[in-house]
């Protein structure tokens, strides 16, 4: 890849290409892209200099590129594009953004974190954790870092931390030095098929890190080969316990064989501190010294959209998370619950792909009861198309979720909806475009406290 000069991104606003584009951009290439939607994420990418069209055309941009000194880099998620099609009609090198990662990650020692949950929290906390032990990576991430206000963290080429994403299989063209696997549950079932084909996938991931002791895997994953364990309140090779709050910082000891270090940070939930262990532990295993992880840990502030929070002067609490699988809800509907008893909770939730919301629809029934009262979105369809999954709606959800206050509402009602109704804590979630009402949402609920 030294050899380009350009490199052209069809669907440079995802959150992963987008990572990429940086990278490339961080390195004095020219990068350059489409994209279908103007988000603030493009427009991010345009103020740091990179350009970008919304128009399917070829213009005279593309048309200058010349095929030997550019790349092009598409995402699966486009099937039909006409600057594609001029791009492979011109005898110009066409690769899946999971190829081109897949290239940098061959000529770097590579930290790699896969799972259908937690993998966007626990990579972006290694490569924080990196950042501040100096180590030289760069860092690519599947969400925004609230430290950096950014998908990207650049501190050297020698070394690369990245999510490893199972769907289209994409984290099998990696080549991981380290990796860490944080649950192997069923998702992607459009992609798989059956729960046994995705556990298998995961499997082969984990067969392509050498070394025993560099595959962390969190305890009762069967990965089907040699591992270092990690856990939270039960014994593995890493764990953590003893968790409990002080002046709203989570505390929790870390063990590692005869040492204990204490931790503190500001980011709720078991399930955090479960992803916090696996962190903690890959650096310790790096030789960064434990005074160094224990600042990265009290200075992490978190990912956009996972367990976003905000305390308000009115007393009213309002979390936004990125949740969109049964687990994830329990996880964070259960952090609010347990930290927050006796609260009155209203849950917002926005359903992501008709084929998930068909594979797990009791799932998501049994974790959306939990709530007080729920606020059903549309399906948000992504890459699907509703004539496919007849049948398939949220007034179907919604009839399985054992619930008095429930009701269906499309995404430009759910504002006033939120408005009329009696909550201590509102929780909007869901990996589509529910937020949208993020910033609404903050400017009317309240005066934030300090």
């Amino acid at each position: 890849m030294k050899n380009y000069q350009n490199f052209y991104f069809v669907g440079i606003g995802g959150i992963g290409m987008s990572a990429l584009a940086r990278y490339f951009h961080a390195a004095g290439k020219n990068v350059l892209g489409y994209d279908k939607t103007e988000t603030k994420l493009t427009t991010e990418l345009q103020k740091e200099g990179i350009s970008i069209t919304f128009e399917d055309v070829v213009d005279e941009k593309i048309s200058s590129l010349k095929k030997e000194e550019t790349l092009v880099i598409y995402t699966p998620a486009i099937k039909v594009l006409g600057i594609l099609d001029y791009f492979n009609e011109n005898g110009f090198e066409v690769l899946k953004r999971a190829k081109v990662l897949g290239m940098i990650t061959e000529d770097t020692n590579c930290i790699a974190v896969a799972g259908t949950h937690g993998k966007t929290t626990t990579s972006s906390l290694v490569a924080h954790l990196c950042k501040v032990a100096n180590l030289p990576f760069s860092g690519f991430l599947g969400g925004i870092a609230e430290n950096y206000k950014s998908n990207f963290i650049f501190n050297g080429t020698e070394m690369s931390v990245l999510e490893a994403d199972e769907y289209d299989r994409s984290f099998l063209n990696l080549s991981p030095d380290w990796a860490i696997i944080t649950s192997i549950d069923a998702d992607h079932l459009d992609i798989y098929g059956d729960t046994e084909t995705i556990e298998q996938g995961f499997r082969d991931f984990a067969d392509l890190v050498p070394e025993n002791d560099q595959l962390f895997v969190r305890k009762g994953v069967n990965i089907g080969r040699p591992c270092k364990t990690y856990a939270v309140n039960e014994e593995a090779d890493y764990y953590s316990d003893n968790l409990h709050i002080v002046d709203g910082w989570m505390m929790f000891d870390f063990h590692a064989g005869e040492q204990t270090v204490e931790f503190a940070w500001q980011i709720p939930g078991t399930h955090n501190v479960e992803n916090a262990t696996a962190a903690i532990a890959v650096l310790h295993n790096l030789g960064a010294d434990f005074s160094a992880i224990q600042e990265g840990i009290s200075s992490f502030k978190g990912i956009k959209r996972r367990y976003t929070k905000h305390t308000f002067e009115n007393g009213k609490i309002y979390v936004d998370d990125y949740a969109h699988h049964p687990t994830e809800l329990n996880a964070v509907i259960g952090s609010i619950r347990t930290f927050n008893p006796n609260k009155k909770l209203l849950v917002a939730f926005q359903p992501h792909l008709f084929s998930r919301t068909r594979d797990f629809a009791d799932g998501f029934a049994e974790s959306l009861a939990a709530a007080d009262e729920l606020l059903l979105l549309d399906i948000y369809p992504a890459r699907e198309l509703q004539k496919d999954f007849e049948g398939v709606t949220s007034d179907w959800l919604l009839e399985k979720v054992q619930l008095e206050k429930k009701e269906v509402c499309s995404l430009s009602e759910a504002f006033d909806k939120i408005k009329e109704k009696d909550f201590d804590i509102l929780l909007t979630v869901g990996a589509g475009n529910i937020d949208t009402l993020y910033d609404p949402i903050m400017n009317w609920i309240g005066t934030l406290k300090n």
